[in-house]
């Protein structure tokens, strides 16, 4: 008997396959499918997802069942080879083999010579084997691990949680982690702390992804515009451990947080890890859909907070010695001191002074020439808050353009935070209520005291609009400093 190619039988299939369903349907889910190979009575076909395959064994199984059986006899088989791509992430496809599948007997069949829909022999199975063997990139920083993130009271209840996360992931009640605070302190250090942790445990066998939230929007709009959203969607509901960084640039995004708010609860049910960070509380992240709401409060929220003294410290230390320098205690002391708002500062002012030192060859750095170099940052850390700053801290905090405070319009949303700002202004510049109704639009002194008066009233009848202004006034007094 004359060997038979695979391009040969799987062109004897698209003959019959064309003939049973529309030309529009054809073109679609059978013409981009490649045969690969034929061997042992088995044909391998090519297709180009994970989802074009359980479109076809949802949809099309008992035809592709008849088919091969007429081209290849009752025991032929079917083995589907894959191509995994995620959008933009990945340079390279991923071939995933699936394990060789016998076509079941023939059931009988319909006036078209088709098997009649039998539910109970069908299988449609939605996780393929061998799947979470594809190998994806993580994504992480491998300098972003505990051991090099200092434990203070600032931070003790994040860091705890975090490594009982990444000692047994989705296997706890801090299902998701929700880390928040303002810039600048730590939350993506600790988040890539929980993956790389993961990776160094379990190894391949639980897959990691770290991604901010502004790259996941950027790749769900290119999957919708290249028809993809539902590779997107499935390459997401696959990790195991998913962290999102600084989720509040969800905001205003309704189709990003529809497709998250899916991807949030396949991963949560089937025990799958979920890490999110924000500058802010769950509750309080603007234009966010209260479902999604709802779900990050499911599990554990720490917040982090301005580190204390003791923890700059420890932290000025760790980057020294990280450089391979030493630095006297009392300028260690000088910065500590002299940089209360975050981290990031008190890691700028080390690397400002061994910059220096080191364009100038100077191998001791003392306390005066860390004061000379420093007094700029020093200075800017201590400068007054303007009411331009005060308005860009309370409409970044709501989500809205800065120039719609200093326009007429009258929606709720934008009185209310024009309202704080006036107060707080008030409350952190010497500006005169003149002054201050000039920067919003040129309003008169009349308006600002009545914004004064309302938020007060606010403050004192309304816990949710005590705790805004709070955390308000915490940002801008650490900007401040």
């Amino acid at each position: 008997m004359q060997k038979v190619s695979a391009e040969t039988a799987w062109d004897n299939c698209l003959d019959i396959i064309k003939d049973n369903i529309s030309y529009q349907k054809f073109k679609s889910w059978f013409e981009p499918i490649k045969p690969v190979s034929l061997s042992d009575n088995t044909l391998t076909i090519q297709v180009p997802s994970q989802f074009w395959y359980e479109w076809l064994e949802e949809h099309y199984y008992n035809m592709l069942r008849s088919t091969l059986a007429k081209v290849l006899g009752p025991e032929g088989k079917l083995e589907y080879s894959i191509l995994m791509e995620k959008s933009e992430q990945f340079e390279n496809n991923r071939a995933v083999r699936l394990p060789q599948r016998p076509m079941p007997p023939v059931q009988p069949q319909n006036i078209n010579g088709y098997p009649e829909y039998s539910p109970e022999v069908i299988e449609n199975p939605f996780v393929i084997p061998g799947i979470k063997k594809t190998k994806i990139d993580s994504n992480l920083n491998s300098s972003y691990v505990f051991e090099r993130y200092i434990e203070g009271d600032c931070n003790r209840l994040a860091r705890s949680a975090a490594m009982a996360i990444a000692d047994n992931p989705g296997s706890n009640s801090f299902n998701p982690f929700f880390i928040y605070g303002p810039t600048g302190l730590g939350k993506t250090h600790l988040i890539q702390s929980i993956g790389n942790r993961v990776k160094q445990k379990f190894g391949d066998e639980k897959s990691v992804l770290y991604i901010s939230s502004e790259a996941f929007t950027n790749e769900f709009v290119h999957a919708i515009r290249n028809n993809r959203a539902s590779e997107f969607s499935m390459f997401y509901r696959n990790i195991d451990v998913l962290i999102v960084d600084d989720i509040q640039f969800f905001s205003g995004k309704e189709k990003t947080q529809e497709e998250f708010f899916h991807i949030f609860n396949a991963l949560h049910q089937e025990g799958k890890q979920i890490v999110l960070s924000s500058d802010r509380a769950p509750k309080d992240v603007p234009d966010i859909e209260e479902r999604l709401i709802s779900r990050f409060s499911w599990g554990l929220s720490a917040d982090l907070q301005m580190p204390e003294y003791e923890t700059r410290y420890a932290i000025l230390e760790r980057k020294a010695n990280d450089n391979g320098i030493e630095i006297e205690p009392e300028i260690i002391e000088f910065i500590a001191h002299n940089f209360k708002s975050n981290v990031r500062d008190l890691e700028g002012a080390i690397i400002k002074l061994l910059a220096h030192a080191s364009l100038q060859n100077i191998d001791d750095i003392d306390l005066a020439m860390a004061k000379r170099v420093l007094k700029d940052m020093v200075k800017e850390s201590h400068t007054q808050i303007s009411i331009e700053s005060i308005q860009n801290y309370v409409c970044d905090y709501f989500g809205i353009d800065t120039n719609k405070v200093r326009e007429k319009t009258r929606k709720q949303e934008i009185v209310e935070a024009r309202q704080i700002a006036m107060y707080l202004s008030k409350r952190f510049t010497k500006s005169s209520l003149k002054t201050i109704g000039l920067h919003f639009g040129g309003r008169d002194h009349s308006t600002v005291i009545h914004a004064i008066s309302t938020v007060e009233e606010r403050m004192m009848t309304s816990p949710k609009h005590k705790r805004i202004l709070e955390e308000l006034h915490q940002r801008i007094e650490v900007a401040s400093l």
